[in-house]
C-alpha cells in the first residue's frame, strides 16, 4: 500500500472504535483526508468503510446472515483494523487514495480469514473498475459525435440530457438500468445523426432489454 509516511512524527497511532450504526464524527478524523478517483479530496470517514465491509458480507451471507451478531462484531473489528493500519502510517493526520483503503479492507478480511467474503469484495471493486472504464470509453466516443437538430444544426451529443430523459422515462421502474440503455442506444449512433433517430435509437435500445429479460 502507497501512503505518505510523515517520518518526522513518532507519536503511537490512536485506537479507534468503530461504531456500527452510527456515522463518525469525531475530531480525531478531521486530520485525514480521502483522495477519490476523480482527484477531489474529500473526508476520511471510518463509517464508509464499515458500510463496504457489511455489503461484502451481504454478498455471501444475505440479509439474515449480515444482521448477525457475529458479523457486526466482524465488521466493527475489521473497520477498526483498517483504521488503525491506516493511521499509524501517519499518526499526524494526512491523506490517504481510496484505492489503498479498499486494498487494506481486503488484507483485513484475509488476515481474519474471510477468504469468501474478501473474494466477493475484490469482484466488486473488478466489476466497479470495469464500468469506470465502459463509461469514459463510452463518454470518449460521444465527445467525438455530433447530433443534426431538426432545423438542420450539428451539436455537440449531449450526453448528460440524454441520461437524464432516459431516467425521466423510467422513473419509478426499478428493473431498469439506465447506464446500460444508455451506452447500447451510443453504440448504434453516428457522427451527425439526426437528433430523432437518437431517441429512436434509446427506445429501441430499451426495447431489445425488455425482450432480453
Amino acid at each position: 500500500m502507497r501512503i505518505a509516511t510523515d517520518t518526522s512524527r513518532s507519536a503511537a497511532a490512536p485506537k479507534f472504535s468503530i461504531p456500527q450504526e452510527q456515522e463518525m464524527t469525531d475530531e480525531r478524523y478531521s486530520l485525514f483526508k480521502v483522495i477519490r478517483r476523480n482527484g477531489s479530496v474529500v473526508a476520511f470517514e471510518p463509517g464508509k468503510i464499515s458500510i463496504a465491509v457489511t455489503k461484502a458480507f451481504l454478498a455471501i451471507n444475505g440479509g439474515q446472515g449480515a444482521a448477525s451478531a457475529r458479523v457486526r462484531e466482524l465488521v466493527g473489528q475489521l473497520t477498526e483494523q483498517v483504521v488503525s493500519a491506516l493511521v499509524r502510517r501517519q499518526p499526524g493526520g494526512g491523506t490517504v487514495h481510496i484505492e489503498d483503503i479498499q486494498d487494506q479492507v481486503e488484507l483485513s478480511l484475509m488476515r481474519s480469514g474471510e477468504h469468501e467474503v474478501a473474494r466477493s469484495y475484490v469482484l466488486y471493486r473488478e466489476d466497479r473498475a470495469r464500468m469506470r472504464a465502459q463509461e469514459k470509453a463510452l463518454q470518449h466516443v460521444a465527445t467525438a459525435l455530433t447530433m443534426t437538430t431538426a432545423n438542420g444544426l450539428r451539436v455537440p451529443l449531449d450526453m448528460a440530457r440524454l441520461l437524464a430523459l432516459i431516467e425521466a422515462s423510467a422513473a419509478g421502474l426499478k428493473e431498469v438500468e439506465p447506464q446500460q440503455i444508455l451506452e447500447s442506444t451510443v453504440k448504434d449512433l453516428y457522427d451527425g445523426v439526426p437528433e430523432g433517430e437518437v431517441y429512436k435509437s434509446a427506445i429501441m435500445s430499451a426495447r431489445q432489454m425488455i425482450e432480453k429479460d
